[in-house]
């Protein structure tokens, strides 16, 4: 059985922001970023929530699913932090465009919120830039390892 395309999307994700001019192999698959200043700037990709619901009727329904997916960096709080969150920013956005059913698993993807925070409680402060893609795809109610 394969992996469900929840995860499959997300490690897709993973794939394609990996090798970006600013954060380059620096990203993690995981809502937790190991801080250390030379892992810096860098990225962390993780699901954060999904709705469903059934299209299709019968014993085989045909489920909608809606996926929010995380794109979150992390940059040593510096004087650049703005044009750096803001560089990062565009490269993702960039690669996620390029690959917009994320190599077929999905119907559609695209961002839909950023935010800019600061994170003052470590070693340095750190700055960091969220953004929120939704993901739309599909799959049977009892293959959730299929996209459709």
């Amino acid at each position: 059985m394969a992996d469900h395309v929840r995860q499959r999307i997300r490690e897709r994700v993973v794939t394609d922001v990996t090798g970006l001019s600013t954060t380059g192999s620096r990203v993690v698959d995981s809502a937790i970023y190991p801080q250390a200043s030379g892992d810096l700037p860098g990225l962390c990709v993780f699901a954060k929530s999904e709705a469903s619901e059934p299209i299709t009727l019968g014993t085989s329904r045909l489920t909608d699913r809606t996926l929010e997916v995380v794109v979150q960096g992390y940059v040593e709080n510096n004087s650049d932090f703005a044009n750096v969150c803001d560089d990062i920013s565009k490269e993702v956005e960039t690669a996620i465009a390029g690959d917009r059913t994320l190599n077929d698993l999905a119907k559609d993807s695209y961002l839909t919120s950023t935010e800019m925070d600061y994170v003052s409680s470590g070693n340095k402060p750190i700055g960091v830039v969220t953004l929120i893609f939704t993901v739309e795809y599909l799959t049977l109610e009892a293959s959730p390892d299929t996209p459709q």
